[in-house]
């Protein structure tokens, strides 16, 4: 099945009614106040017509729901084709918020499902930092990492928060039996023997914290080099995977629990990148300026390379003038590294982890999904910016 009939599936189309026998199919009402199954324009019909020759429309949804052969799932969509579904969809005014919005995301997800993203020349390392909690940390590396794993690319998530909650949506164990990221910074643990795959998505593995990391902070205080513990155990990974056989990671997702302290401290230095999730509420402003001191601290004493090179609006709600003047100042504050693709607040995505997965398998089709795949996105095309030309 091609990734355009997965996205043409719940795009509010209606689908014959055949409960009345020998009578001819009629269109069940949608429930969104949108136009019934007769294209509205000339240009729908034929882009309609198009898109279920290519195996791509409505037609080819009933083509496998009756049991013919579906297009291959290597098979991707043109951007014409794309546009074409996309036109296909009837507009929404602001009398009807919710068909808009529904409409809106029907778009979104034909443009962005089953795409491939260009790898990285070199692997890229970003810490997913904010020592303010409850900004969606942990939320935006595990499901930035599950879309770029979707797309194709090899990713490696290494989670240095206590608390664990990046592998329990991940889905991987992390008891206190488990061997993790406290076992690499404290008993000196090669990165590979902790490294577990995600069992939803293929691409993605991680390195899981468990309890015992707690106590890690305490721990390397006394320890030589205790900054850079995590950059040579990570380095040794990157470097000995060919010899184990495995594909090169194009990215590496660390993330960091709420604080500035020594794990904090590892992953700044293990990393190039610094991707800063920001909530959109006034005291995540005053938060951001004492992070961006204390990254400058880092580059200025442990690694010079260290740069904020994306930021990201979480929880955005476009209801209150709080949120969009929040966004507004951070944007004209960092025109270059905040991201279009603003994240809104979304149930699906705060009842993913309760299932042991990420938004992004627990439903594709959410508006949270495709923000951050929208995000995803937008962070690999800007690979050529931070100097690993895609």
């Amino acid at each position: 099945m091609s990734e355009a009939v997965r996205v043409a599936r719940g795009l509010g189309w209606p689908e014959p009614d055949r409960s009345s026998t020998g009578s001819a199919p009629r269109a069940r009402p949608t429930g969104l106040g949108w136009p019934g199954p007769r294209p509205s324009s000339e240009a729908s019909v034929k882009a309609s017509a198009k898109a279920s020759a290519k195996g791509h429309g409505p037609a080819a949804v009933s083509r496998e729901s009756s049991g013919e052969d579906p297009v291959p799932r290597e098979t991707e969509p043109d951007e014409d084709t794309r546009r074409e579904l996309a036109d296909v969809i009837p507009e929404a005014d602001d009398t009807t918020p919710l068909a808009r919005s529904v409409a809106e995301d029907a778009r979104r997800r034909i443009q962005l499902s089953g795409r491939r993203l260009p790898r990285p020349q070199q692997t890229r390392v970003l810490t997913v930092a904010n020592q303010k909690g409850g900004v969606g940390k942990t939320t935006t590396a595990v499901n930035i990492a599950a879309a770029l794993a979707q797309a194709g690319l090899q990713v490696l998530v290494i989670d240095t928060d206590p608390q664990g909650n990046a592998s329990t949506a991940l889905g991987i164990e992390h008891h206190a039996e488990v061997p993790g990221v406290y076992d690499v910074l404290v008993e000196g643990v090669p990165l590979a023997d902790v490294v577990q795959p995600c069992p939803d998505v293929p691409g993605l593995r991680a390195a899981p914290a468990t309890i015992d990391l707690a106590g890690a902070e305490i721990e390397l205080v006394s320890m030589v080099a205790r900054e850079t513990r995590l950059r040579r155990a990570l380095e040794t990974f990157l470097e000995g995977a060919e010899e184990r056989g495995e594909p090169r990671v194009d990215y590496v997702l660390i993330d960091c629990p709420p604080s500035l302290g020594l794990l904090t401290v590892n992953a700044f230095c293990a990393a190039q990148e610094v991707l800063i999730p920001i909530q959109c509420e006034y005291y995540a402003l005053e938060g951001l300026t004492q992070l961006l001191k204390n990254i400058e601290l880092i580059r200025g004493h442990l690694n010079p390379t260290l740069h904020v090179s994306t930021i990201l609006l979480t929880m955005y709600d476009g209801r209150t003038r709080l949120a969009a003047q929040v966004a507004e100042e951070v944007r004209n504050h960092f025109p270059d590294v905040v991201l279009r693709t603003t994240v809104p607040r979304s149930v699906r995505i705060s009842e993913a982890p309760s299932h042991g997965q990420t938004v992004m398998t627990y439903d594709p089709g959410s508006s949270g999904a495709l923000s951050y795949l929208a995000a995803a996105r937008e962070l690999a095309e800007r690979a050529e910016q931070h100097g690993a030309s895609a």
